[in-house]
Formats: structure tokens, C-alpha cells, sequence
């Protein structure tokens, strides 16, 4: 499983929607929208208008996943760091703070949506 029990980071490259994991695809509901998909080395996060999807890819042939949801509506508070300018390497942070006490820290590389991302969970931290 993806461990967010020790304050991991995750160094996410987007990628195209056509290669999100068919596993994590058959998950989405009807109406349920992706914003981006993410990649670390084998691992996938996916950002849609309700949740994340994280896909933990395992043994040799990465046929074993472990898929897990984290819905929005969990997150008791979030931070942002948005790209500074000229950077060399554009990244950009979100840590999320759950209800149980876990944290999840995510580094996006290159251009991303973090900020259509933080509207996205305030819309759900601030309305519960």
C-alpha cells in the first residue's frame, strides 16, 4: 500500500489521462470527473472532482495493485506551495491533513493544477 503514514512525498510527473490504470478507471463513478493523472516511477495518483486514487503497482510484473480512494470530503485541511518563478526545476507542493491524523505529501513536477486542485478541496473542506 502506498504508506502516507510516515509524512511520505511523492514525486508526481502528469501524464495523459489515456494512460491512467485501467483498474482505477473501472472505479470512477458515472458522473465522477478527472482533473489530472500522476505518475511517480510505477505508481499512479489519481486527482478526480471527489477524491484521490493512488495505485501502489507491486511485484515483478505489476500485475498486483493495491488501489486505494481517499475522498476529499476525509481532508480536515490542506497547504499549497505554487511554482516560483524562473525555477530551474518547476515543482509545486500539496500536503493534505486528514481526519484520522494522516498526512499525505504530494510534489508535482513541471506544469500541473495545483491550484485547480486546492479549489477543488476547498470547496470540500470548507463545506462540510
Amino acid at each position: 500500500m502506498i504508506n502516507f503514514s510516515q509524512n511520505a512525498t511523492f514525486n508526481l510527473k502528469r501524464i495523459d489521462r489515456s494512460e491512467m490504470n485501467r483498474n482505477a478507471q473501472m472505479l470512477l463513478l458515472d458522473n465522477e470527473s478527472v482533473i489530472g493523472v500522476y505518475k511517480t516511477i510505477r505508481d499512479q495518483v489519481i486527482f478526480t472532482d471527489r477524491r484521490i486514487i493512488t495505485v501502489d503497482v507491486q511485484g515483478l510484473t505489476g500485475k498486483r495493485q493495491e488501489i486505494v480512494t481517499l475522498p476529499y470530503t476525509s481532508v480536515q485541511y490542506f497547504g499549497i506551495q505554487t511554482v516560483g518563478f524562473a525555477e530551474l526545476i518547476p515543482d509545486s507542493e500539496l500536503a493534505l491533513f486528514f481526519n484520522n491524523g494522516m498526512v499525505a505529501n504530494f510534489e508535482f513536477k513541471g506544469d500541473n493544477d495545483i491550484l485547480q486542485i486546492g479549489k477543488l478541496l476547498s470547496t470540500y473542506v470548507l463545506n462540510k
